[in-house]
């Protein structure tokens, strides 16, 4: 493959190498001639075994990639295409990219394909999403807490004077007043904990303290017949959080998952935590920006997300329950947010995941040993 790359001067070679995403040159059929360090992530494999491979190696054979580097080839253009599927048993599972391809005149014949990937793009997208949605019911809470609850007091207390003097047929509409009354007091006292922006109490929370906790409660009660089964790393350092507001999180999410296998006699969630490199993210209250290794996962195999709320499952009033209010994860999204996490749905029929990502627990460390990883230890 050395041969190959003087055909790129060293001043481009050098700004191919320090993009961020993978870069690949590709020749006349399709053979690699170029991958920058990304690449070589990406297609899990060095450049010089790249230099022996074609493209078609790596994605399968009706792939869009392939085609749109035959159309540059043929039309001597350019071409961007978002959202491309290049899932392959080589890639790897959900591999979902943005890809650039472009002809390059020296050598002629050759094309330039640039990558993004969409994982991290989308999970910083849905966490704006969730921020926004959040802000939205935090001014809706506040406005309702103060101009509903006065004369909902008003109402149900004429209610109560009519209820006295009425007959017994009029007095079974004063007590659909006062209890629809009393309803609307508790959904308005649910929504007003979204108006509550005060720091987070956090400290070193063993997670899967938490998760057994979540899962006695679960077992006990609405998960009583269903299989809860765990895959926790045991190495896993302490997480940066607020327990009570941990079990509050990981309760609703058993919850609904419960929910969705609910009458399947295969029914199963799994709970399952991983360490892993993760984004970077502003924590309120903090100075600096921390990184998101800590992955907790609950998984299900019920029906799914539908697909017409799968985008919105995490705003406020969005349910598919004939009674829910849709508070629940809109009131997850914003605990983790609060902690400078992240939670993400992939959900179709039979395979629902909800994957919360958080900061790691880091003893005060003096300014020279700032930026260090944590480090990992047994929390089980």
């Amino acid at each position: 493959m050395k041969q190959r790359e003087a055909a790129l001067p060293l001043d481009q070679f050098s700004l191919l190498n320090a993009l961020p995403h993978p870069v690949v040159a590709l020749d006349e059929s399709g053979r690699f001639t170029f991958a920058n360090s990304d690449a070589e992530q990406f297609f899990s494999a060095s450049a010089a075994h790249l230099g022996k491979r074609r493209l078609s190696d790596f994605v399968p054979h009706d792939s869009p990639v392939l085609g749109l580097v035959e159309q540059v080839m043929r039309d001597h253009s350019r071409i961007s295409e978002y959202r491309v599927d290049v899932s392959s048993p080589r890639l790897g599972m959900d591999r979902l990219v943005d890809v650039y391809v472009s002809g390059l005149s020296d050598p002629p014949g050759h094309v330039l394909l640039m990558f993004q990937l969409r994982s991290m793009a989308d999970k910083m997208d849905r966490q704006l999403t969730h921020r926004s949605a959040a802000r939205t019911v935090t001014g809706l809470a506040a406005m309702l807490a103060h101009e509903i609850r006065n004369p909902l007091s008003g109402i149900k207390g004429a209610a109560q004077l009519l209820e006295a003097e009425a007959s017994d047929e009029d007095r079974v509409l004063t007590q659909l007043i006062q209890d629809e009354s009393e309803r609307i007091v508790k959904l308005v006292d649910r929504m007003e904990v979204f108006s509550d922006e005060r720091p987070v109490e956090r400290s070193a929370v063993n997670i899967h303290s938490v998760l057994e906790h979540v899962k006695t409660l679960a077992k006990s009660g609405f998960a009583r017949d269903i299989k809860i089964s765990e895959a926790y790393d045991p190495s896993l350092p302490s997480v940066f959080a607020n327990r009570d507001q941990l079990v509050q999180v990981f309760i609703n999410l058993v919850k609904n998952a419960s929910e969705a296998v609910a009458g399947r006699p295969d029914g199963e969630i799994k709970l399952s935590t991983a360490f892993k490199p993760g984004v970077r993210l502003s924590v309120p209250g903090a100075r600096t920006r921390m990184t998101l290794p800590l992955e907790f996962v609950v998984e299900d195999n019920g029906g799914g997300v539908p697909d017409d709320i799968r985008e919105n499952i995490f705003d406020p009033f969005i349910t598919t329950k004939p009674s829910g209010t849709g508070l629940g994860l809109a009131l997850v999204a914003k605990i983790v947010r609060d902690h400078g996490g992240v939670i993400e749905c992939d959900s179709h029929p039979g395979h629902t995941i909800f994957r919360v990502l958080m900061p790691a627990w880091r003893e005060p460390a003096s300014p020279d040993s700032e930026g260090t990883t944590p480090k990992r230890r047994r929390t089980r």
